[in-house]
Formats: structure tokens, sequence, C-alpha cells
């Protein structure tokens, strides 16, 4: 659109050092702190988060500013959360972040604290990234003793404690009331809204939940002005997106880029597309638990929040998965199945029971016992999971998996007639035939 850099998040990222307080602020590190702290009130600062657009980088696409809002004003203790779980399969974007700009999320935490007169900060941070919560704390304990956490920060009334949090390696905790409830040392289940976060949300004080990458926008939007950040992007969704590629490509990896670049560009420019000689076949836009989208149709779609959802899929994590002509759907549907089977806290009965009646029926079809009425009750399974449960886990599973079938019906027809074939065969050869009879699915 303009000539404002379009590298934002990553612009530093490979500079020597950049985890330290030292290198941080040589590169203008906590200016935009300084500056939301000594130069402006929390209302003003809250006004140019909103007035930037920035949108939620964690899957939902939520303005963060409208989600500020509703922290209720008042002297009560409240709380500033960041979602540091990343548990989504396809998404790696945030561990960067932390691992290499640790800083930059500090800043980010500060700042929005300021907005919503918050006191206190987490950063819950997935289990198994020890050695990025290891550079995280060191990261923090640097701030505190430069004096921009703790008490009186930059000898003014403004206190804030951040406290970094390992979570316990559920996937459930990705998802922001079962993060809190772990926070608390409880089980992670997700918890009935409403109450939401932004009223009742840890300890029972209002609550402000971020992702990492959302946050690490912050002090770009206050260090640059909302102009400046907006130039780059799409109307509705303004700033870059650090995108995790992965699957059948022949680059992986995280590529930052202008929210509205197409996917072509991301995938067959940036990631190198398929492999020589093979075709795309589909891809997920936003990690494991949005819905598949074919390569004919959408490699020429903007990647942004809008397009995405007119499209009938989500950006999501911003988490791009590509899929080639030579794998077959129907393993990978059961492998996704068996993945939110195994993360589902069982709470509620559409998704305990929706999981655990798709995988069986996948095994069917896999394994060549399908009848033609398994492909009809899986798909129903999945409109009846869909929108029903108490959290979004069993959407993350229904979405995709009702996608593959409504795109790629012919195959999963296919490969389980391939397999019943097999089995066939494979009891003549026992000397079994009267056994090797079964319904057909599909033209006989």
């Amino acid at each position: 659109m303009t000539s404002a850099p379009t590298i934002r998040l990553l612009k530093d990222i490979d500079e020597p050092g950049l985890a330290t307080l030292e290198v941080y602020e040589r590169l203008g590190g906590y200016a935009a702190m300084r500056k939301a702290i000594t130069e402006m009130d929390p209302d003003e600062v809250l006004q140019q988060i909103s007035e930037s657009d920035v949108r939620g980088r964690g899957g939902a696409g939520f303005a963060m500013g409208k989600k500020a809002g509703f922290i209720p004003k008042g002297d009560m203790d409240k709380y500033l959360v960041c979602n540091a779980d990343e548990s989504e399969p396809g998404a790696f974007k945030d561990r960067v972040l932390i691992q290499r700009n640790p800083h930059l999320l500090i800043e980010g935490c500060i700042i929005a604290a300021r907005a919503i007169g918050a006191n206190k900060s987490f950063i819950y941070i997935r289990g198994e990234y020890e050695l990025q919560s290891d550079i995280l704390e060191a990261a923090v304990a640097e701030a505190y003793e430069a004096g921009y956490l703790g008490r009186d920060i930059l000898d003014l009334e403004f206190d804030l404690d951040l406290v970094v949090h390992r979570g316990a390696g559920a996937y459930i905790c990705g998802e922001e009331t079962g993060l809190l409830d772990s926070l608390e040392g409880k089980r992670g289940n997700p918890r009935l809204k409403p109450p939401f976060p932004a009223n009742a949300g840890l300890y029972q004080g209002p609550t402000l939940i971020n992702n990492v990458e959302t946050l690490c926008n912050v002090p770009l939007v206050i260090g640059m002005g909302v102009e400046e950040y907006r130039k780059v992007g799409s109307e509705k969704s303004t700033g870059t997106k650090v995108v995790s590629v992965s699957g059948n490509v022949q680059r992986p990896g995280n590529y930052e880029v202008p929210l509205g670049t197409t996917i072509r560009e991301i995938v067959c420019g940036l990631a190198g597309g398929p492999p020589e000689g093979r075709e795309i076949k589909c891809f997920f836009p936003g990690g494991s638990s949005a819905p598949v989208l074919t390569g004919d149709e959408s490699l020429d779609l903007a990647y942004d929040f809008e397009t995405m959802a007119q499209a009938g899929s989500m950006l999501g994590s911003g988490s791009i998965i590509v899929v080639d002509d030579s794998q077959p759907l129907v393993p990978l549907a059961l492998r996704l199945a068996e993945f939110y089977r195994h993360e589902s806290c069982g709470k509620c009965v559409p998704c305990r029971e929706g999981t655990n009646w798709t995988v069986k029926m996948l095994e069917r079809v896999e394994s060549g016992e399908a009848t033609p009425m398994d492909l009809e009750l899986l798909q129903q399974v999945q409109t009846n999971i869909e929108g029903n449960c108490l959290c979004v886990l069993g959407d993350s599973m229904a979405m995709p998996i009702g996608s593959m079938l409504e795109k790629f019906r012919d195959e999963f027809e296919r490969h389980a007639e391939e397999a019943r074939v097999r089995n066939e065969g494979a009891l003549v050869e026992q000397g079994a035939p009267e056994l090797a009879a079964s319904p057909r699915i599909g033209p006989a």
C-alpha cells in the first residue's frame, strides 16, 4: 500500500543477543513503553490500540481494543494474562518470538496492562517450551532489575508484577478459561460462559487474555502510531501476520507478511510450493482446527480474517499446513480425530462422545469395515458437534473433518472400497470366502 515496513515483528530476529535487555534497548526497545507510561494516560493507550484494529493472532481474530474495552474501570485487582500455550498443531510462531525477542513480549504486556489498569500479569507458557521459558524468565528478571516491572515503574505511580507460569502440557489449556483454571492450580477445564473473563476471570477478577503475537504488536502500535501501523494490511485486517507454513512444502518455516497477501505468494513463493511434480490437494489455513480449502479454489485468495471466513474456513492461529496429492486423506483425518479425542477434557457430551465416535468410524473406513451408512453418520456426527460444545475443542475437530468429507467424499468412498477389497482378498487366500462379503461403499 505504501512504503511502510512490512517486516516488523521479525525485523531484528537474527540480531545476536536480541534476547538480552542491552541489545533490545540499543535497537529501540522499551521506548514505546516509556511513551505509554510517561506521555499518555491509560485511556489514550487503550484508544490507540482500539484505533489500530489489532485483531487477536491466537485464533479467534477478535479485536484487541474491543476486548480490552470490556474490562471495567475501578480500583479492584485486574489481571493481564498472556496465552503462550501454543499447542495448535501447525503453529510454531510464538515459540520463535519468545525465544528470540522476549523483551518485545514483556514490553507489550506492560503497555497492555497500563491500558486496562492491571497490576498483575502472567505469561502462561506451554510446559514443553523449557528453553523458551528459561529465556523468558531471564528477560523478566532483567526487566525487574531495570525498573520496568515492580513498584513505581519509571518513578511513576504504576505498579506491575509479571510471573512466567509453566503449563502442564494439555491442549485444552490453550482455551482461555481452561488456561485460567490451570493458572489457579486446578485441572484445566473450560468454564461456562457467561461470565466472561473480562468480568470474572483469574481469581474471579477482571482479566484480559491475549496471545503472544497479539501483545507483541502493541509496542509497534504505540511506537509508530496508529496511522503508520494501519498502512500495512487490509482495511479490516491491519498489520502483519507471522505465518507458520508446514506440511508438503519445500521451505517450511515462519514468514511475516502483510495481512491480505495471497496464499499463493506465501505457500508457493516464500515456502517454495509442494515438492517437484506434486500438486496441492488441500491446506489448513489456520492450523489443524481450520476447515480445509482445496488448492485449485483458494490459492489466489487474500490471507486475511475476512477472506478466510468468506471462503468457509478461518485464519485462526496463522498456521498453514499444506497437503499435496501424494497424501491420502483418511489416515490424516483419523490422526487428527485421535489427537482431539485424546485432548478432550471430557466435560461435555458432544465433544467427549463425538470425538470418540469419529475415531471409531474413521477406523472402520481405514480398515475396510465401513458400510454405506458410515460416511453419512460420520458427517452427521460432525454437524451435531459443531456449536454444541462448552468450548471450541469439539468444533476444532468437527470443522476440518467435516470439510474433508464435504470436499473429498469420493476419496473417502474409494479408500473404504479399496480397503474392503483388500480384506476380501486376504480372507479368500486364508480359505474363508464366506466371511468376505460385506456391503459396498460407492458404485459397485
